[in-house]
C-alpha cells in the first residue's frame, strides 16, 4: 500500500495483484501487440538510476536558479516578474533537455559525460548572464542557450528525424530567437524571448504524434524532475539563511526564520511525502508515457520550481525586517507562490488521475483570499499565518492517507477475477494530497 495520498485508494495493490499495471490483456484470439523497448515482461520497466554527471550537471543549475532569485528579488513588480519567468524557462528547458536525453539514453559512456559537462558549461554560461540579461549581457544568454541545443541535438543526431522535433526547434527557431532579442531593447526583448519560451513549451505538444515512438524509462524520470524541484526549494533555504545572517538575531527575527522554515519544510513535504510516489505509479502505469512525461513533469516542474522561486524571493523579503508591512509585491511573492504551488498539485492530480485535489485547492483559495489582508500585517504575521495554513494542511491530508490505508487494509480480499464492490474515488483519498507537476 503506497502510503501517499495522491494515489487512488487500491491502484498499486489492483496492479500488484493482477500483474498488469501498464498493460491491458489482449482480446482473445489477437496476438498481443508488441511491448515497448523500455519494459520487461509483467509492464515493468528495468530500473534505469541517475548518474554522477546528472548529480554534478545539477551544481551548475543549483547556481542557475540562485540567479533567476536574484534577479527576482532586484524587480518583483509585474513586469519583473515576467522578465524573470522568460529568463527562468530557456535555464529550465536546458535542464529539461539534458534530462530527457539522459533517460532515453544510456549516458554513462565518455561520450555522453562530456556531452552533459558540456551542457553544463553553457548552463554556467547562461547563469552568469541572467544579472545583466535585460542589459549588456542579452546575447550572452541567448548563445548560452543555442550553444546547449546544439551539443544536445549532436549528442541525438544518430535518432533519425531528431531535427524534426523539440531538440531542432531549440537550434532552428528558439535559440536564434534568444540571440537576436539580445540585440533589442528592453521591451523588444522580452516579446522576442517570450515567443522564443513559446516556441519551446508547444514542442512537446505539435510534435506530440512523433514522440509516441519515444522509450521513456519510468523509474528516472520521476527522480530526476523530484531533484530538480528539490534544488529549487535550496533556494528557500537560502532565502531565509542569507535574510538572517544580516541582521542581529533577536526573538522577533528567530520566529520569522522558524516561520519561514515551517513554510519551506512544509512545501518539501507536500510534494515528497504526500505526491511523489504518486507520480511514479502514474507514469509507470500510463497508457502514454509521452503525454504524461509532458503534461506532469515537463509542465508541471515549470510551474512548482516557479512557485518556490518566488516563495523564496519572498523569504528574503520578509526574514530580514519582520515588524514592517508588507508592500503588495512581497506579499504576491509570498502567498502567490504558495497558492501556484498547491494549485499545481490539482493540475497534476487530475493529470494523472482525472480526480479532484479538493483540500490542496481550498488550502491555495485560503492563502490567495489572505494575501490582501497581508499587505498590511507584519512580515511577521504574514510567515507565521502562511506556516499554519500549510501546517493545517499538511496534518488533514496525513490523517486522510491514514483513513484511506485503513480502508483499504480493512477491505475484504475478492477472489481473483471477482468484480470490485465499488471502486473508491479519489477524494476518500485526499484529494488534497495530489501533487505533481507537467
Amino acid at each position: 500500500m503506497s502510503t501517499t495520498g495522491e494515489l487512488p485508494v487500491g491502484a498499486e495493490e489492483s496492479a500488484v495483484r493482477t500483474g498488469e499495471r501498464s498493460e491491458r490483456r489482449p482480446p482473445e484470439g489477437k496476438r498481443p501487440e508488441a511491448k515497448r523497448p523500455d519494459e520487461r515482461p509483467g509492464g515493468e520497466a528495468p530500473e534505469k538510476r541517475v548518474t554522477w554527471a546528472e548529480l554534478y550537471f545539477d551544481l551548475i543549475f543549483v547556481f542557475a536558479i540562485t540567479q533567476v532569485s536574484g534577479l527576482l528579488h532586484h524587480r518583483h513588480d509585474p513586469l519583473g516578474i515576467v522578465q524573470a519567468l522568460v529568463v527562468f524557462v530557456p535555464v529550465y528547458w536546458c535542464w529539461v533537455g539534458t534530462t530527457v536525453q539522459a533517460n532515453i539514453r544510456d549516458v554513462d559512456t565518455a561520450r555522453d559525460r562530456l556531452g552533459i559537462l558540456a551542457v553544463g558549461f553553457t548552463g554556467l554560461v547562461m547563469a552568469l548572464a541572467v544579472p545583466g540579461a535585460y542589459g549588456n549581457r542579452g546575447v550572452l544568454l541567448g548563445a548560452g542557450y543555442w550553444a546547449a541545443r546544439v551539443v544536445l541535438l549532436l549528442l541525438l543526431v544518430r535518432i533519425p528525424g531528431v531535427w524534426r522535433g523539440p531538440y531542432g526547434v531549440g537550434v532552428l527557431v528558439s535559440g536564434p530567437l534568444l540571440v537576436a532579442g539580445g540585440l533589442l531593447p528592453e521591451g523588444p526583448k522580452v516579446c522576442l524571448w517570450a515567443l522564443a519560451a513559446l516556441c519551446d513549451l508547444s514542442g512537446p505538444v505539435v510534435f506530440r504524434r512523433k514522440l509516441a515512438a519515444v522509450a521513456y524509462h519510468p523509474s528516472h524520470m520521476p527522480e530526476r524532475f523530484a531533484l530538480f524541484l528539490l534544488v529549487a526549494l535550496g533556494e528557500s533555504i537560502v532565502g531565509i539563511g542569507a535574510s538572517a545572517a544580516a541582521v542581529r538575531l533577536d526573538a522577533a527575527e528567530l520566529v520569522a526564520v522558524t516561520a519561514a522554515f515551517t513554510i519551506s519544510a512544509g512545501l518539501w513535504w507536500q510534494y515528497f511525502v504526500f505526491a511523489a510516489d504518486a507520480m511514479r505509479h502514474a507514469v509507470t502505469v500510463a497508457d502514454s508515457r509521452r503525454d504524461m512525461v509532458r503534461r506532469v513533469f515537463q509542465y508541471g516542474h515549470l510551474a512548482l520550481a516557479a512557485a518556490v522561486i518566488a516563495v523564496a524571493v519572498g523569504f528574503g523579503e520578509t526574514v530580514a525586517d519582520p515588524r514592517r508591512a508588507l508592500g503588495a509585491a512581497s506579499v504576491g511573492l509570498l502567498y502567490g507562490g504558495c497558492g501556484l504551488y498547491l494549485l499545481t498539485f490539482g493540475y497534476t492530480r487530475w493529470m494523472m488521475f482525472r480526480s479532484v485535489a479538493t483540500t490542496r485547492i481550498v488550502a491555495a483559495a485560503v492563502v490567495l483570499a489572505l494575501a490582501p489582508a497581508m499587505v498590511r500585517w507584519p512580515a511577521l504575521a504574514a510567515l507565521v499565518t502562511l506556516a499554519v495554513v500549510l501546517v493545517v494542511l499538511n496534518v488533514v491530508e496525513h490523517r486522510r492517507v491514514n483513513a484511506a490505508a485503513v480502508a483499504v487494509v480493512a477491505e475484504p480480499a475478492r477472489e481473483p477475477g471477482a468484480e470490485p464492490a465499488g471502486e473508491p474515488s479519489g477524494e476518500a483519498v485526499g484529494d488534497p494530497v495530489v501533487g505533481g507537476p507537467v
